[in-house]
């Protein structure tokens, strides 16, 4: 039995904040959630077993913020490895830098390329997430795919191929349904292309989560995605038509519709604080999800690094193509949290649900996962007064610096 307490924390719960707090878990499962005070002796177990409090290590959190792990549904790479390398090395490297910044959970993003490579990507992903069911690696959790392209819009490529970008086809996406199965959790698609429709219809009616993003739609098409079951918009604002006054585009279907999640990138560079600001207070703090979109250079020096097919030039945190477009990011999890904290005014709180319940809801896993609950994973991070992260566990595993050590495959 591998039991911990960690003590001395204020607490980050679905609907408000416990100073003095203690997290308790056994096997990686949450048995206490509360005031330090009010625990008692001993933590009812299995079988109403109770384990004494001596049985348990401790881990003081000396006031340090402590919210349910965050769940990052768009990410591309870190720590140099990429998702489109198809490898379980790069996954390796991607999940462990982004776990250090309180990542527990992550879908792998694609990026728009041949057919053979986004096979081969959602190979590597269904392998790792079977080897790592019995043998856990020093990082956030794979949790499935997202994938984004190659149903887009060229005209909203950013930083995506625009000549790789092609008509939704059934055959494709059902070659990758068979590959990943139940681990096949997003795709990003644009309804106005040819086959983007069908393709919505079918996915979402297969339980993959569909997406709007890269695209032109005007307001009515948007509707229509949604009607017909889409329920989720990548990186709002970018890579799709904007707001206007006479033409409110998806950007204002996606504000309006009560039921679409929206993912922001809170890094200050994709988005104005007051643009997140409008954001928030349309969806409220149960209908945005904070994403990183981050790249292979998360965790990694300035320099020139590689997005899809595409160079990218990283310097002084922005992430540009030559032609100064941006191309992903290197934000981590907890900088994105403290941003809407700090610049945007959300309460710690509700943060945490964008960051964590959120998300575990958009993958129905919020019964396992997103909120500090008995009986939930313990996936769970730790943040200073600057909301830095200062402590991973997944599934009561401490994350540890140890990076992975390169590997071939």
């Amino acid at each position: 039995m591998e039991a911990v307490r960690v003590v001395g924390a204020t607490l980050v719960l679905e609907d408000e904040v416990v100073p003095d707090g203690t997290v308790a878990f056994i096997d990686g499962r949450i048995v206490y959630v509360g005031p330090t005070e009010r625990m008692g002796d001993a933590v009812r177990w299995e079988d109403g077993q109770a384990v004494p409090l001596e049985r348990f290590d401790v881990y003081d959190a000396q006031g340090g913020w402590l919210l349910p792990g965050f769940i990052d549904l768009h990410v591309h790479g870190g720590g140099g490895g990429d998702v489109m390398d198809a490898t379980r090395a790069s996954l390796e490297r991607m999940a462990h830098i982004h776990a250090l910044h309180g990542t527990t959970g992550f879908l792998a993003t694609t990026m728009t390329a041949e057919h053979k490579a986004v096979v081969a990507a959602a190979q590597a992903v269904r392998a790792a997430i079977r080897v790592n069911a019995d043998s856990p690696w020093n990082g956030a959790t794979l949790l499935g795919l997202h994938l984004e392209g190659p149903y887009l819009n060229p005209a909203r490529a950013g930083a995506q191929d625009p000549t790789l970008m092609r008509s939704a086809t059934m055959e494709e996406l059902e070659e990758l349904c068979a590959i990943l199965e139940e681990t096949f959790r997003l795709v990003t698609l644009a309804p106005e292309i040819e086959g983007g429709m069908e393709a919505l219809a079918t996915m979402s009616s297969a339980g993959v989560v569909v997406s709007l993003g890269h695209t032109d739609a005007t307001f009515e098409q948007a509707q229509a995605a949604f009607a017909a079951g889409a329920r989720h918009v990548t990186h709002t604002f970018n890579g799709m038509r904007g707001l206007h006054h006479r033409d409110p585009g998806i950007a204002g279907a996606a504000l309006l519709n009560d039921g679409a999640l929206c993912e922001v990138i809170a890094d200050g560079i994709h988005l104005h604080p007051d643009a997140i600001r409008l954001v928030y207070r349309n969806k409220g703090p149960d209908r945005i999800c904070l994403i990183t979109d981050g790249i292979e250079a998360t965790g990694m020096p300035d320099g020139v690094y590689q997005l899809g097919s595409l160079p990218v030039v990283v310097k002084d945190g922005a992430c540009r193509l030559e032609s100064g477009s941006l191309a992903g990011s290197i934000l981590t999890m907890d900088r994105a949290l403290a941003f809407v904290v700090r610049e945007v005014g959300v309460p710690i709180h509700h943060a945490a649900r964008m960051a964590a319940l959120n998300p575990a809801r958009q993958l129905r896993m919020a019964d396992r996962k997103g909120s500090l609950r008995v009986g939930k994973d313990a996936d769970l991070v730790l943040l200073d007064g600057d909301y830095s992260a200062v402590q991973t566990w997944i599934a009561g595993r401490p994350v540890t610096p140890k990076a992975p050590q390169p590997a071939n495959g």
